[in-house]
């Protein structure tokens, strides 16, 4: 079955890259036809099961994808579609139409199997077929806006279709949002496929669904330029209702264990079983059957990309008894070791904090940020194994969560805020469980934080959105949707903000981070001799280029001067690629910016 499996889906040429003669007759003669294929419920489920291996994203796109090039990361290189004003159309791709193809195949012939089996069935791998192809829609629109929207596979006589232009973001959104209202209509609720927490369920598709719409609907209020802000609510009314469903019928609710504060949060990302309590859907990774490289990775001064968080972030997590950090009077010169205590848990399981420890050649022990791998001081740790065994090796084995019931408040909670309907009871069921999972106390703060709110340059000064934007990152952070709420806040330009890390109060001085009585970082002008250094110190040394303290001789860490990241608003959606519009002028006009 799966040779079987193999040939039916091998590779057609891009919609965009090929003649119409060569893309609809490049299907191979020995490949199996639907006729000879679709005829059982287990070749149905074949079938759906090579879409997981097609569309699903990778560890590492869940772990940092695109949030390495978030506002709230810093990493030791950049994208070079981030740098300056270089980008350009012939360096875009992903105009790709081959997986579509294979979604809309298995739609146009799945009618054979009406009668073959029960009504429930065949809406289930009807819905999950349509789930795929909403995946497939949504990432094209995030990425180019306006694209070609097929509901069928082409064949010889519809030249027309293939060489047609692109159709309106609000059209191929309407069909997505009809696929995916079908899809969490009629997707399964069967025991052993949502316990598996790996499959397409009616769950999983109202968690994308709240995603996805929420995203829209956010996009076009903040996006102007698009003239869709009359047509933003329907999308977060439809984010609201498919949350609430989800947290009123659906089986799963918040890992909390009041005695665990400290480390469950970060347990959801570190266990090699899916926590099916809160795990809607995710990638499953076993010993010795499936590992992936993400610890090594992570503590890697050169594998990695050296993933820091930076410290205007950091200071958005609360304190634990519910006040606001920034409101301290001396939070800005506080020192790393110093600005943990009694911070949200989920600080110290997000980045090594001043306690951390992990197994270094077989023996526990504190361990302090490493700063060949860290920039800014605050060095991830959240999807990492706590034992350097990994370090060098694809043997981490904790499987990765794509939705998490938590997004699912998170997400209901915002397009309530976003709709003006965010009031005590929305809080008491999203933000407020979220807060006290991870020992804060969750009481709805009296008025709007100035901090986060000039964070986002003053974009709204509204209570709600803002406590639902600082939660979100806290909760999400490194769970691949931060750049995305970047796009679609319309706040891109926080990615060319300089990156600053931690506080340095003075340079030329050793400093013990974690009161492990051994120093670990000193930031000077000039790496010293060799018979002059202290031992096991990492010396970084302020160069202007890669490294400053913002005050000249104390201050903030500051890094990364030298990437020219530089943000213009046309890198809100990706140029139409060169080469597709070679072969097809009816793509043009090109995105706004990219002419």
């Amino acid at each position: 079955m799966k040779r079987h499996y193999t040939l039916l889906l091998m590779g057609l040429l891009a919609l965009g890259g090929s003649s119409c003669e060569d893309f609809l007759n490049c299907q191979p003669e020995n490949a199996v036809g639907s006729e000879a294929f679709m005829t059982t419920e287990n070749d149905l489920k074949l079938y759906t099961n090579g879409f997981l291996q097609t569309f699903l994203p990778s560890e590492e796109d869940i772990a940092w994808g695109g949030d390495q090039y978030a506002d709230y990361c810093a990493t030791r290189t950049s994208t070079t579609f981030l740098k300056g004003d270089t980008w350009d159309s012939s360096q875009q791709g992903g105009w790709s139409w081959d997986d579509l193809r294979q979604v809309n195949y298995f739609l146009d012939h799945l009618p054979q199997m009406e009668g073959k089996i029960d009504e429930a069935t065949y809406r289930h791998y009807e819905g999950v077929g349509r789930f795929w192809r909403a995946y497939f829609y949504y990432n094209m629109v995030r990425t180019f806006g306006d694209v070609p929207w097929y509901d069928h596979t082409l064949d010889t006589g519809e030249t027309e279709e293939l060489y047609k232009g692109r159709d309106s973001r609000e059209t191929v959104m309407a069909h997505v949002l009809e696929d995916l209202t079908f899809a969490s209509t009629y997707c399964s609720t069967d025991g052993t496929e949502v316990e598996s927490s790996t499959l397409v369920t009616r769950w999983v598709a109202l968690a994308f669904k709240s995603r996805v719409c929420l995203f829209e609907g956010t996009y076009r209020k903040y996006h102007d330029e698009l003239g869709l802000q009359s047509t933003a609510n329907q999308f977060l009314e439809e984010a609201a209702a498919a949350a609430k469903e989800l947290m009123d019928n659906g089986p799963y609710s918040l890992v909390d264990n009041p005695s665990d504060v400290e480390t469950q949060y970060r347990a959801l990302f570190t266990s090699e079983k899916i926590n099916t309590q809160e795990v809607i859907w995710a990638i499953a990774y076993q010993t010795d059957v499936r590992m992936h490289d993400i610890t090594w990775k992570i503590f890697s001064g050169s594998y990695g990309a050296n993933w820091s968080l930076v410290r205007p972030f950091v200071n958005m997590y609360l304190m634990r008894d519910g006040s606001r950090f920034t409101d301290r009077p001396d939070y800005a010169t506080l020192t790393y070791d110093q600005e943990f205590a009694d911070r949200d848990c989920r600080l110290a399981q997000t980045v090594i904090g001043a306690d951390y420890q992990r197994t270094i050649s077989g023996t526990l022990q504190p361990d302090a940020p490493n700063f060949a791998i860290t920039s800014t001081g605050y060095m991830m740790i959240k999807w990492a194994l706590d034992d350097d065994v990994h370090v060098g090796k694809a043997t981490a084995n904790n499987s990765i969560p794509i939705f998490r019931y938590a997004e699912v408040l998170l997400n209901y909670a915002e397009a309530m805020a976003e709709l003006g309907r965010c009031d005590q009871s929305v809080w008491n069921a999203t933000i407020k469980p979220l807060r006290e999972r991870a020992g804060v106390d969750g009481s709805i703060p009296a008025d709007y934080d100035p901090y986060v709110a000039a964070y986002f340059d003053n974009q709204t000064q509204d209570k709600w959105i803002l406590e639902v934007r600082r939660e979100r990152g806290v909760e999400l952070a490194f769970e691949g949707v931060r750049y995305d709420d970047i796009m679609r806040w319309k706040q891109g330009k926080l990615i060319e903000r300089t990156w600053q890390g931690m506080y340095v109060p003075a340079k030329d001085t050793p400093y013990d981070l974690n009161h492990d009585g051994t120093f670990d970082v000193a930031y000077v002008d000039q790496e010293p001799a060799a018979e002059d250094k202290v031992k096991g110190v990492d010396y970084v040394v302020l160069d202007g280029q890669n490294y400053r303290l913002s005050e000249g001789d104390h201050g903030y860490v500051e890094y990364g001067m030298s990437q020219n990241r530089r943000w213009l608003d046309k890198k809100y959606l990706r140029p139409v690629p060169l080469s597709a519009i070679q072969i097809n002028e009816a793509l043009l006009p090109q995105n706004p910016g990219w002419e």
